[in-house]
């Protein structure tokens, strides 16, 4: 019981986002093709390659979550970060606000 009341909040964020889910199926879901990958894909190289490669396979699934094709995501961010899009204003890069008016239009 000790637990569950010094976690209670962690515990019951999913009641308070409407996109969190109760159980973990989904999340396992997203990363099996990560694991099998994984087993495929030891060439990371180093730290900080799969530091990059597991950022981008982050924002793909993210991407998949919220029904946004990541190749049009990707190309509309970096177009985005290129033409100066300011640091400020990382949430409207994020994929869920993707198909937002606002998204990404500048």
């Amino acid at each position: 019981i000790r637990y569950s009341l010094a976690h209670w909040p962690g515990l019951i964020r999913f009641l308070e986002h409407g996109m969190l889910e109760l159980d973990t199926n989904p999340v396992e879901n997203q990363i099996r093709p990560i694991a099998l990958t994984r087993k495929n894909a030891l060439f990371a190289g180093n730290e900080v390659g799969a530091e990059n490669w597991a950022m981008l396979a982050s924002l793909v699934a993210t991407c998949k979550m919220s029904d946004v094709n990541p190749v049009d995501y990707l190309a509309a961010t970096l177009r985005a970060i290129l033409d100066g899009h300011p640091q400020s204003g990382i949430e409207d890069l994020m994929p869920w606000r993707f198909n937002q008016p606002s998204s990404l239009a500048a």
